[in-house]
């Protein structure tokens, strides 16, 4: 026969209910009273030295699950921190990237404050890896999201798009402050010749700017970007003759 309602639960998660209904009751007395007729109601014959045992024995095991529950939380966080950072370079995925990028076009909206949208793109960056190995290419690019990351606002946002390809958010700025602000990060990045053992080279970027609206969804502002960025580039190869 088929037995359905409390009586399929586990032992476990009944022994785990029944102690945090405990605890919640006894947790105000984890030093008893001095009228210990008062103690869980009690009266002083029924508070017998065993009574007591078992007691502190309960608050003993209610003080481990909550200490159980703690650590499981840290390890979560530190769990989701670990998937929304890229596995390279110390800035967010392009999955939490596009989050945040959605979560920031929101606010946006809500409270009709400026925000823009950068890409990023290192030009030549395969020479780099054909020339002087992958190692060195990594090298480049954990350089490059650090200079990203360490010349923004603690609001701005990092992320890395894939390959060598990075996008930024710039909160409080409209197109026109991007812009400004994009070009400072590229300067900045050219000015500072990346190192790698022996090899010394200048990295050479390209960007595009996008103010963030709300009509268009984040990989949409992420496209727009990313064209702009390219036209961009082939503006600077055209000059370049």
């Amino acid at each position: 026969m088929k037995v359905s309602g409390a009586r399929n639960e586990p032992f476990s998660t009944i022994r785990k209910r029944n102690l945090a209904q405990a605890g919640a009751a006894v947790s105000a007395y984890a030093s008893p009273p001095s009228d210990k007729t008062a103690f869980l109601g009690l009266t002083e014959a029924e508070l017998t030295p065993a009574v007591q045992g078992a007691v502190q024995t309960l608050l003993g095991e209610i003080d481990d699950l909550r200490a159980e529950v703690s650590r499981l939380k840290a390890r979560l966080s530190e769990a989701e921190d670990l998937a929304d950072r890229d596995p390279l370079t110390p800035v967010l995925n392009r999955r939490a990237f596009v989050r945040e990028l959605g979560r920031i076009r929101t606010f946006s909206e809500r409270y009709g404050s400026p925000a823009s949208l950068v890409f990023f793109d290192l030009d030549g960056f395969k020479h780099v890896n054909d020339r002087f190995g992958h190692a060195a290419g990594d090298s480049a690019l954990q350089a490059v999201a650090q200079r990203l990351a360490g010349n923004i606002r603690e609001s701005d946002i990092v992320g890395r798009m894939g390959g060598d390809e990075f996008a930024v958010i710039l909160v409080q700025a409209d197109k026109a402050t991007a812009e400004a602000k994009a070009l400072a990060l590229s300067k900045s990045i050219e000015n500072s010749p990346i190192r790698f053992g022996d090899w010394s080279a200048p990295l050479h970027i390209s960007f595009g700017v996008r103010e963030i609206t709300p009509d268009l969804e984040p990989e949409t502002l992420i496209a727009e970007a990313d064209a702009a960025m390219f036209a961009r580039k082939r503006e600077r190869r055209q000059q370049a003759g």
